[in-house]
């Protein structure tokens, strides 16, 4: 079986180097479909996304134009590392987007909804109404953005910073620490920033009532506020919507460098 590879390699070399390449390819490919927004959810079927890669494989093997493979390269190593290379990139970019979910957590929790759980067929696990809400919102306006582009360009960008039959996997220099910490740092700090404004509400709601219950004892405090705080952040809500898009849409265009 070697001997008719090698004899194949020899007759048919262009064809020999896009068959390497593709597997490749499609490892990072796949690497990066597993945890990237849009790309990794479960309700698009297996068999779309798999020939969305093969197609996608395809183009980038023209694109590319990838040389032999070296001679004695571990193909199961590379695959390995292509795919990992792939996830990261998915990573980065799932990164992003969970700071819009934390902000849409804060907000169900303030407006007393916690209890009020769905299940997410993509995680296959309880979500909050209001972190659903804004994780389709955020891929809408990831999508419109340019966000599926940024992706592919940065899987085409990545075998310049890591070539394909590579095997020197050195973390340090493929992906630039601080400016990921930069990146999850950010997930608290851009999830308070969308969630402020029901927050300030609310917090000004709870102060209120507050000072009724200390005026007024006989009013039941405790049960008006479970009627007020979903109201009130369903009101908050809709009048900041048009700013919050904006927000959130200038937010995903600053990482646009990033790939």
């Amino acid at each position: 079986m070697d001997e008719i590879l090698k004899q194949f390699a020899l007759l048919f070399p262009e064809i020999n180097n896009a068959l390497g390449a593709g597997i490749m390819i499609f490892a990072r490919l796949a690497g990066m479909m597993r945890l990237a927004p849009v790309l990794s959810k479960s309700e698009i079927p297996a068999m779309v996304r798999i020939s969305f890669a093969l197609i996608s494989t395809i183009i980038l093997i023209g694109v590319l134009k990838p040389a032999a493979a070296p001679e004695g390269c571990p193909i199961f190593l590379c695959i390995l590392l292509n795919f990992l290379f792939g996830a990261i990139i998915g990573y980065v970019a799932n990164c992003i987007l969970a700071a819009v979910l934390t902000g849409g957590d804060m907000i169900n929790t303030q407006m007393g909804l916690s209890s009020a759980m769905i299940m997410d067929p993509s995680t296959k696990s309880q979500v909050s109404v209001m972190a659903n809400y804004f994780s389709v919102l955020s891929l809408l306006i990831f999508i419109y953005s340019g966000g599926i582009y940024w992706l592919f360009n940065a899987l085409i960008r990545s075998f310049e910073l890591y070539p394909m039959y590579s095997v020197n996997f050195h973390f340090e220099n493929i992906i630039n620490i601080q400016y990921l910490s930069e990146i999850t740092g950010n997930i608290l700090f851009m999830g308070l920033h969308i969630a402020a404004p029901v927050l300030l509400a609310t917090l000004a709601q709870d102060i209120i009532l507050g000072i009724i219950s200390k005026t007024a004892p006989q009013v039941n405090v405790f049960s008006l506020s479970f009627l007020f705080k979903p109201v009130m952040g369903a009101f908050i809500l809709i009048v900041i919507l048009p700013m919050l898009i904006n927000v959130i849409t200038d937010y995903l265009v600053s990482y646009a460098n990033l790939f």
